[in-house]
């Protein structure tokens, strides 16, 4: 490609590194993935959560940590699979022609910068639920013992490397494909803003092309970033929960109210993201963010395994929350979802029609390029309040696993009854080897993991919002400054 011929493919606007810059994007290639397997290893069914060695570091040794964690006995070879390889493909493939064969609402994209818009077939909702459905049939035909539900329990650690790979071979294709990319060509194809900058490491984390698609013979045509954004990420979050409330009734005979609320809640969030799903269309990952390793990755693998810790955990160590507890973890939910939902609705009414009664009395600023910014109602209490309502609700995924932590003790009298308590501080599972699960030493601990994903979603919204300030702070200039002064507050006033 020719200087001249790349400068006409270039974005008019470009910026500076993100996410430490080419440092960053290694150190989140490399170390995300770690903290996957981490998440998986150190919280087991074989030792505990954590495992029991870490809570005395001064005696801990190599060989015990192996042991305890539950690694393969072939070693890294075990963290992968040709079978499990197979049927996850097979899940992608089936994927695809959900959406290409289901009926779909056909919707136009924002205006690209080259002129003109993309096409986009919405149809996740339906796909998800003849999914679902398959699953409810073989659930109810064979019970708990459907294969899906023990395949993804048995295969956790493998299903991880199988989608990272996914990942990782899609962020490479992208890539190499995005230097094809030409000047007036007529499948409207961009370069994002922010993912030329020249470093390889840096442009393929981020992403080069802004929205790369591909012709699949029989299917059609497929947008890679849209088709992951809401697809086999974010339904395999719900099976994957689905397959931890199984267990939990194979291993103890009854489900808990804790694990039944977090499935509910969190399959809620799915469903209703599914439902809403051209609202993604206005959304900074399809609007401004390159498809590279940062989006395959953090919607095939970091969301379905890392979201879905907190049913994990409660897969092998039980929480009765009580009536209080239920309603005390359902009023954080209903708080949240409130928040979120009304102020995602403002918007959105809003921008599609201004003349909507609902929002005719909110006050506005006009800019000089003619858009409008709302300076009351949900969006004139900060800048982001869509923010704190998932913030709050993330809170409800990690309440219901209480003070978190426990050990597993193998070997426990065999007189107790499947499921019964232990001193009322644990469970001994079923099966021919008794085992008690009980908090001991390590509860509290537990909570590093259980409680990771408030920490993580609060610097995960916090970077959003920075990133967000950075784009409208160019698309809007000076007038960003003046809206900043009449709403001052970023997410929650008061404090940020």
């Amino acid at each position: 490609m020719s200087k001249s011929t790349r400068k006409s493919v270039l974005p008019a606007q470009t910026h500076g590194y993100e996410f430490g810059g080419p440092l960053g994007a290694f150190a989140a290639s490399f170390g995300l993935p770690i903290l996957c397997y981490l998440a998986a290893f150190v919280c087991n069914d074989v030792s505990g959560c954590p495992l029991p060695s870490t809570l005395h570091p001064r005696s801990i040794t190599l060989k015990a940590l192996k042991t305890e964690a539950g690694w393969p006995q072939n070693g890294i070879k075990g963290l992968a699979s040709l079978r499990v390889t197979g049927f996850v493909l097979a899940y992608y493939l089936f994927s695809l022609i959900l959406q290409a064969a289901l009926p779909g609402l056909v919707v136009q994209g924002v205006q690209l910068r080259s002129g003109g818009r993309l096409e986009y077939k919405f149809n996740a909702f339906s796909s998800a639920v003849t999914v679902l459905s398959i699953a409810a049939v073989g659930t109810y035909l064979q019970g708990p013992d459907f294969p899906l539900w023990s395949f993804i329990w048995d295969n956790y650690v493998q299903l991880i490397t199988v989608n990272l790979g996914i990942a990782f071979c899609l962020a490479t294709f992208v890539y190499y494909r995005s230097f094809s990319v030409k000047a007036g060509n007529k499948h409207k194809r961009e370069l994002a803003a922010g993912g030329h900058s020249g470093n390889i490491i840096y442009d393929w984390f981020i992403g080069r092309e802004l929205n790369p698609r591909i012709t699949i013979p029989i299917i059609g045509t497929i947008d890679i970033k849209a088709f992951c954004e809401l697809r086999p990420g974010m339904l395999g979050w719900v099976l994957l929960d689905l397959a931890f409330v199984v267990h939990q009734y194979k291993l103890y005979g009854f489900v808990t109210d804790s694990i039944i609320l977090i499935t509910l809640f969190q399959s809620f969030y799915v469903f209703d993201a599914l439902w809403m799903e051209p609202a993604i269309l206005s959304t900074m990952d399809i609007t401004s963010d390159g498809f590279g390793f940062m989006l395959a990755f953090g919607d095939l693998v970091w969301l379905p395994f890392i979201y879905s810790l907190q049913a994990r955990y409660l897969a092998i160590y039980p929480v009765q929350l009580g009536l209080g507890g239920v309603a005390g973890v359902l009023a954080v939910q209903a708080f949240g979802y409130w928040i979120f939902r009304s102020s995602n609705n403002e918007k959105n009414r809003f921008r599609t029609n201004p003349d909507d009664p609902r929002i005719a009395h909110l006050k506005f600023m006009k800019t000089k390029s003619g858009r409008k910014l709302l300076t009351s109602g949900w969006w004139g209490f900060s800048r982001h309040p869509n923010y704190l309502g998932d913030w709050i609700m993330a809170w409800s995924y990690c309440l219901p696993t209480a003070i978190a932590g426990y050990v597993v003790k193998h070997g426990s009298p065999v007189v107790m009854s499947h499921g019964d308590m232990v001193d009322g501080q644990g469970f001994v599972s079923g099966g021919s080897v008794k085992q008690q699960v009980l908090q001991g030493e390590a509860r509290g601990w537990g909570m590093l993991v259980t409680y990771f994903y408030v920490l993580y979603f609060a610097v995960l919204l916090v970077h959003r919002e920075m990133r967000d300030e950075e784009a409208c702070k160019r698309k809007y200039g000076e007038d960003w400054e003046d809206y900043k002064k009449k709403v001052r507050w970023r997410i929650l006033p008061g404090v940020y």
